[in-house]
């Protein structure tokens, strides 16, 4: 058998300096990616909307992460942690998260080649499988994702454990009493992989490929020695497995058999590795989410089952002569087995990051195969080099090209919709930043198109009634969350977006109830507490209402709009400096909320504080510079402040933005009569009139006008919303 051992030649270059090289070429990379923002698709449960984890390190966040299984559908304590040490020195400063994964992902290149080195002696095709590793474009999801931060954090802990595990290997030949202490350098790494990924169970088999191949350990009467010493491992992975299976069942994430058969999981998977396989060495059309079709052409499965027989025999067969074969070959499809959709869990038909381990089987097999293919050639290391070199530049050219589509949650989506076809999900993703930016009719449109792809899908369905409600089209939007609920009876979020329409209807009663039913299916749902507080203010029920508001603040401290609502609700119970101080939290959870601004200066000015209110309804109308109601009060506030010029031009400004506005003619009438402009004060009091014929108080302001018109007694303005 060919074999190769762990060596102690001094190389050429030193390996600390190689290693070193490779990582700092691998962060100038992907440096890119520190300009990238957060992504809508999981980002929000890991970091943007995940309140433990924004309230950086803490006691009762390091106890929530240990005791956490619902969110992510795994027990992952290590990602939580260094979530929460992302946020306890960058806020939600995307590059810094970034940031991190990057630093991760260069630490593993380095170790890859220090690792694979040391247990090969065979540096230079080490720098090879390195860099192929490192700067593949398939790597690009795992490091420019931030929720993906378990791919990278738990590759750090693998590729520490092969260390450790080589190490051992060697004081165990020269039976060095440090073998054990290595033996369990070993095992507490592959711990920690563990807690940052349930992936990490197949390392144990690995662990025995290597004990093979490049170890050389299979010696006549040392099988059951080398699975001997890895029993704490195999049982710490089959804990693992029982216990991930057990979350993952229960949090739903899970697919039943009856929605996804057997038979078209086993299909599934023969066509996903002949893709992985295919992406590896033609990197093209790479996507966030490759849709889960029901079942693939008997043929193309024939195919790729007869593909991965004919390489697995070949391998097999040529073991004696190669053992990197085999070993690279199980590697790979060994580490796919718990991603390779036989339990499947979510809805895709596979994922570039899954890749992120088993491409190093691959690598293996192609890099130490082209070596033994044309190492007796007369000119072997100028082919290899030439052939190397493209593919290193190929590679760095096309990770270039494939961070540019992570910028933005819009790049991203749109590019999968390009790259892949009946793509459900990609369209729903997509639909949501749309919806998120304002483009209600262009959201509307790609929920349409999901819902053709997937009329059973129920969430395609509230998306789509969303947007359908947000242009005002109640009734269409009624009957899309009425048929998600038919779809899925217990789909809370489809009550609340029917409680939504029965607000906008103006029947409050049905929609408290529909809020209730939402929040009875899930009690913890913030968004429907807060919009059943709303209904219920409108009821005139304040103390409930401040209850809801309350509670949706508990489950979700970081729901500033809540926080506003609550600020409303205690204001109008009198209650000022409790409404300035929701105010205030809603503001420093979400600086650029122009409401929360609003009403903090709305609260200001009931105190007095008519300076600092000036201040809030400035950043309010910088924030949202169309609002006639936050222009009106900041005029009438800069008039009460004795800064009436400035007042003018809000109040011209609001009826700009709204000529029908009597409130807003009524406030610059008194302004323009406090500058002594009296004509033109009363001009703006009969517009006020004329658009409010019966409002006795316009009326009675242009009497004491015209009745004023030639005197200096000019009457305070003030707003007439309250």
């Amino acid at each position: 058998m060919a074999t190769a051992t762990p060596v102690t030649a001094r190389p050429r270059f030193p390996a600390w300096l190689v290693a070193a090289l490779l990582a700092l070429g691998t962060i100038a990379l992907y440096w890119p990616a520190m300009r990238s923002g957060f992504i809508t698709l999981d980002d929000p449960v890991y970091v943007t909307a995940n309140y433990h984890v924004q309230n950086g390190l803490s006691g009762e966040g390091v106890k929530w992460a240990f005791g956490n299984t619902e969110r992510g559908a795994a027990w992952m304590p290590l990602i939580w942690l260094s979530h929460m040490l992302a946020c306890q020195f960058f806020g939600l400063n995307p590059w810094g998260h970034h940031l991190i994964n990057v630093l991760l992902h260069a630490a593993n290149t380095a170790l890859v080649f220090l690792v694979f080195r040391r247990l090969t002696g065979a540096t230079w095709r080490s720098l090879i499988l390195a860099a192929l590793f490192g700067w593949h474009p398939l790597r690009v999801e795992s490091v420019a994702w931030v929720a993906e931060r378990k791919d990278v954090l738990s590759a750090f802990f693998w590729m520490l454990t092969l260390l450790a595990y080589a190490k051992y290997v060697v004081a165990t030949q020269a039976r060095d009493s440090k073998s054990k202490v290595w033996h369990g350098a070993a095992f507490a790494m592959f711990v920690c992989g563990l807690m940052s990924k349930p992936m990490l169970v197949t390392l144990p088999c690995v662990l025995l490929l290597l004990d093979y191949w490049p170890l050389d350990r299979f010696k006549p009467g040392c099988a059951w020695q080398l699975v001997k010493e890895k029993i704490p491992f195999f049982v710490l992975a089959a804990v693992a497995s029982v216990a991930t299976f057990v979350v993952q069942n229960h949090a739903g994430a899970v697919i039943t058999v009856e929605s996804l058969p057997l038979d078209a999981r086993v299909e599934n998977a023969l066509i996903s590795c002949c893709r992985y396989l295919g992406k590896m060495f033609w990197p093209g059309g790479l996507a966030v989410y490759y849709p889960l079709p029901g079942h693939w052409p008997l043929v193309n499965v024939a195919q790729a089952g007869l593909f991965l027989c004919g390489i697995s025999a070949l391998v097999f067969l040529d073991r004696r002569r190669h053992p990197f074969l085999l070993t690279g070959w199980l590697w790979f499809v060994g580490t796919l087995v718990p991603v390779i959709g036989l339990v499947q869990v979510g809805e895709q038909s596979m994922a570039d990051r899954y890749t992120y381990v088993p491409s190093l089987g691959v690598l293996i097999l192609t890099i130490w195969g082209a070596y033994e293919l044309i190492r007796r050639w007369r000119y072997h290391e100028i082919a290899l080099s030439v052939a190397c070199s493209a593919a290193v530049i190929l590679c760095l050219a096309l990770t270039r090209q494939q961070l540019g589509y992570w910028q933005d949650s819009e790049t991203l989506f749109r590019h999968t919709l390009e790259v892949t076809e009946n793509n459900d999900i990609a369209r729903i993703s997509l639909g949501c930043v749309l919806l998120d930016q304002g483009h209600a009719g262009e959201a509307q449109k790609q929920f349409q198109e999901a819902v053709r792809i997937e009329p059973d899908y129920d969430l395609g369905h509230i998306d789509l009634g969303c947007a359908l409600l947000d242009q005002g089209h109640a009734d269409e939007a009624l009957n899309q969350f009425q048929e998600a609920i038919r779809l899925k009876p217990d789909d809370p979020l489809a009550y609340n977006g029917l409680g939504n329409v029965f607000d906008k209807q103006g029947r409050t009663d049905e929609a408290i109830s529909q809020y209730q039913k939402a929040i009875r299916l899930e009690p913890d749902y913030a968004e429907a507490r807060n919009n059943l507080g709303i209904a219920l203010g409108k009821k005139g029920q304040s103390d409930e209402a401040i209850s809801q508001f309350q509670e949706a603040i508990r489950f979700k401290p970081d729901y500033a709009a809540a926080c506003i609502n609550l600020g409303i609700a205690l204001f109008k119970k009198g209650q000022t400096s409790e409404a300035i101080g929701q105010y205030q939290k809603a503001i420093r959870l979400k600086p650029d909320d122009a409401d929360a601004h609003y009403n903090l200066g709305n609260a200001l000015v009931k105190i007095g504080q008519t300076s600092e209110a000036v201040s809030q309804y400035q950043e309010a109308v910088r924030l949202k510079p169309d609002d006639v109601d936050i222009r009106i009060n900041f005029g009438v506030a800069l008039f009460n402040h004795g800064q009436t010029g400035m007042a003018i031009i809000q109040f011209q400004e609001a009826i700009r933005l709204k000529p029908d506005d009597m409130p807003a003619h009524i406030n610059l009438g008194y302004a323009l009569l406090h500058e002594g402009r009296t004509d033109e004060a009363i001009s703006q009091f009969q517009e006020a009139v004329r658009l409010m014929p019966d409002n006795a108080t316009a009326q009675s302001i242009l009497a004491q006008a015209l009745e004023l018109k030639n005197q200096s007694n000019v009457k305070t303005p003030g707003s007439v919303k309250p």
